[in-house]
This record gives C-alpha cells, structure tokens and sequence, in this order.
C-alpha cells in the first residue's frame, strides 16, 4: 500500500489556483506557443502559429489560404493533438485564418529571443497582471505571479503589434 503525502504537489496546487482564477486557458495558449512544433508536428508549425483560445475554440494563424484549405481537413487531428497535449478536453474546435507567422528553426529558438533581456512590462499589463492575481493570498505567490503574467503580457502585446 502506498503512503499518501499530506502535501499536494506544486503542480496540483498551480492548476488549483489557474483554475479558480479563469487562467487555465492563458497558461495553454503559453504552453501551444512553446511546445507547437512536438504537438502540431513541424511541417504544420512552420506554417502556422496558434493565436488564442476562447469559448473551446482553438483560433490558428496560417501563413495563407492554401494553408488554411489544407487545415480544413485536418482539423479533428488537430483537436485531437491538442488535446491530449493539455491532458483533457480543452477544445472542440479549430477556427483558422490567413496571418502572418513568426519563423522559428527546427530545433532551435527564433533569432529575436537571442537578442537581450525582456522587455519591461508596460504599465497596462502590470495593471491588468495585478488584477488577476489580486485574489491570491501569499503576497510573495502574488507578487511573482504577477511578474509573469505581467511580462507574458507585454509580450504577447510586442508580438501582435508586428
């Protein structure tokens, strides 16, 4: 018989609190942005770029309308990958439109995360970050909670106004 812990692990305890806190789709729009390639498959992600998550609908940029059509058709693999990623039913849906993608090389990083420390977070985020991290009791929790969130924000910001 296995002993119980009578601590939850660190994991459980985040996805509580992303949970109660409505972050559970930011933390797997962040988690489809880093890990597109392994979940998509490359030849898929060096043509495309997931964008957000809203209502169980995963809303997916392609580099073109050629693209687009061909992604039509593979839409419940699509679904089915992600899924399975995220370790549960978190979208039902792809809706795709004609965008411009961001070139990562395989296997590597994209030259513009090379290029320095990241930038500092605009007033907006940080108010928007405070916002959500505001029903998080731990000052030390919230405060770096909000660092995060507040950083993931202004570059998500950076990144759409290309």
């Amino acid at each position: 018989m296995a002993l119980q812990s009578f601590f939850d692990s660190v994991a459980s305890v985040l996805s509580g609190i992303a949970r109660r806190h409505g972050m559970e789709a930011k933390l797997l729009e962040h988690k489809l942005l880093k890990n597109w390639p392994a979940i998509a498959g490359q030849p898929v992600a060096s043509h495309t770029r997931p964008d957000h998550i809203r209502f169980k609908k995963l809303y997916l940029v392609a580099e073109n309308s050629v693209w687009v059509q061909h992604l039509t058709f593979l839409k419940p693999e699509l679904v089915a990958k992600v899924n399975a990623a995220a370790g549960g039913a978190v979208i039902s849906d792809v809706v795709l439109r004609v965008g411009s993608i961001d070139r990562v090389e395989p296997g590597g990083e994209s030259e513009e995360l090379d290029e320095g420390p990241a930038p500092v977070p605009s007033p907006q985020s940080l108010a928007e970050a405070e916002t959500h991290a505001a029903a998080v009791s731990d000052p030390e929790l919230r405060a770096k909670l909000t660092d995060v969130m507040a950083h993931a924000l202004t570059e998500r910001r950076d990144r759409s106004k290309r």
